[in-house]
């Protein structure tokens, strides 16, 4: 098992909150006031993980640079044991430095997923700075990109009570697919199976045969389709996307919580109830997410992935 969605809390992404917040809060002051454990060092972090998936029989993990800014951390956890991790960093495409920084987190620092957040960011996807990054992860194989999209609620600014001015009109998994028409040899990876854009992501998916869905978090946006069940969810993924390209993810990110062990078991409990076979359920669970981000080791650049089995779009 495989867990493609796991946020690395590390010390600059606490040091950014308190930034944000304007009140000087020391990084022990922010975990205290959130009951949350310290980071320490990236290093320090990255082992407390590595102990956590032991603990819960997690192979592999990809671990997210949950702030704009934070490469070096995830970096300097995927460098510690770049078996066992796969490093993703967020962008914000409207900085100055967006293209320099994609460039340098992908070719010099190893990392492999390129996360946009357009409702966050203000960027919408159709905008040529999105296609600038796009562009450099694109000529890297074994590379995604992932694109957050539909509600976006981002738990600890809202305990800390720092705003969250989100634009959730530019979060359209139909704008993913353009992107993933022009780019078809380029994975890419809508999370929270469009966190309520079920249906669009579905259309999207349909349409674009290297579009991913991950299944990561409660999943709690089906309150807004009445009726919609997490059964259903997985049932009507897999009939259409094909359980090829779904990515489990557990959304897991702070201690002393550590992995988010309930989500796991009431995914587990979902796809059993959706009847997916057990090998369809293998590779949902971790072997699309080792076809995806192949194993690399300390001495070797990562290898570039086989996307000769993606399906090839569906007649319709």
């Amino acid at each position: 098992m495989n867990d493609a969605h796991c946020h690395f809390f590390s010390n600059q992404f606490f040091s950014t909150l308190s930034k944000q917040r304007g009140r000087g809060d020391a990084v022990a002051d922010l975990c205290r006031e959130l009951q949350w454990d310290e980071p320490g060092t990236s290093d320090a972090l990255a082992e407390r993980w590595s102990r956590e998936l032991d603990t819960h029989g997690v192979g592999r993990a990809a671990l997210i640079a949950s702030v704009t800014g934070d490469e070096e951390s995830v970096a300097a956890a995927v460098a510690r044991d770049p078996a066992r991790f796969v490093g993703f960093f967020m962008l914000d495409p409207s900085a100055a430095d967006a293209v320099e920084r994609t460039r340098r987190a992908i070719e010099e620092l190893g990392l492999r997923g390129l996360c946009l957040f357009p409702a966050m960011n203000h960027v919408p996807l159709t905008d040529n700075r999105v296609q600038q990054v796009i562009e450099i992860a694109a000529g890297r194989p074994g590379t995604a990109v992932f694109v957050h999209c539909g509600v976006l609620s981002v738990g600890v600014r809202r305990k800390l009570g720092l705003p969250s001015k989100f634009d959730l009109r530019l979060g359209d998994p139909l704008a993913v697919a353009r992107l993933a028409l022009a780019y078809p040899n380029q994975p890419f990876i809508i999370p929270h199976f469009g966190a309520g854009m079920f249906r669009e992501a579905l259309m999207a998916a349909d349409t674009c045969p290297n579009i991913h869905l991950d299944t990561s978090s409660s999943n709690s946006w089906i309150r807004y389709t009445p009726g919609l069940t997490l059964e259903a969810v997985f049932k009507t993924a897999v009939s259409i996307a094909g359980a090829r390209r779904l990515l489990f993810g557990t959304d897991s990110s702070f201690f002393p919580r550590g992995w988010h062990r309930a989500i796991y078991d009431t995914q587990k409990a979902a796809v059993a109830a959706a009847g997916i076979s057990d090998g369809d359920e293998a590779l949902i669970l971790g072997r699309n997410f080792d076809r995806i981000f192949p194993p690399s080791t300390p001495n070797s650049q990562f290898p570039t992935p086989n996307h000769s089995q993606t399906p090839t779009p569906k007649s319709q």
